[in-house]
């Protein structure tokens, strides 16, 4: 069993299908949600973090001031060799953590755009069998640069930097795979509002 601790930033943003996994496979799920407190678990105690999207900048501490110590958290979590997965939000984190940089794409990409996986993509385990192409959802206006030391997994037409891998244990996607309809639904209603 895992001990699988999860970051949130808005409330219609959750793991998805991440929790049906989670949970069929009995893994321990906790989380800290930003938007209401920044309660931060024992590092120690998690075996895997998950930083979830959110519509503010990683460049925005001055307006959302516990990116300060979530940075420090992910930070710590990867220099201590646990496994980090970044999704959007989560990713760009990853990204500013590592000592790349986070800021405006050309192009804001939302919606369901296909991402082309790389030559050194297929050639790790995780991603061997994934198609070529794949449609996922995206919901983002910043980019960012690759992080040094890290490999550059999947690229769109809008986003050259759709995925990395970072010594074998810290992912960052800028895409949304983990989408499922109920997901899909809250994003939409939150639009809606």
């Amino acid at each position: 069993m895992l001990n699988i601790h999860y970051f949130t930033h808005v409330p219609f943003e959750g793991l998805a299908y991440i929790e049906e996994w989670a949970v069929n496979k009995g893994h321990k799920l906790t989380s800290t949600e930003f938007y209401k407190s920044k309660n931060l678990p024992d590092i120690n105690k998690v075996d895997w973090l998950i930083i979830m999207g959110g519509p503010m900048s990683v460049n925005e501490e001055d307006e959302y001031p516990w990116l300060t110590d979530e940075k420090r958290f992910v930070k710590e979590a990867i220099e201590k060799g646990k496994i980090v997965i970044g999704i959007c939000l989560g990713a760009q984190l990853i990204t500013d953590v590592l000592g790349a940089k986070v800021y405006k794409n050309v192009y804001k990409e939302i919606g369901w755009f296909q991402v082309h996986f790389t030559e050194s993509a297929k050639k790790l385990p995780l991603f061997s069998s994934f198609p070529d192409e794949m449609m996922v959802f995206h919901w983002h206006g910043e980019t960012f640069d690759l992080p040094e030391g890290a490999i550059h997994l999947a690229e769109s037409e809008g986003c050259k930097n759709q995925a990395f891998i970072y010594k074998d244990k810290v992912l960052g996607l800028q895409f949304h795979f983990e989408m499922t309809e109920k997901a899909m639904y809250s994003v939409c209603n939150f639009i809606l509002k």
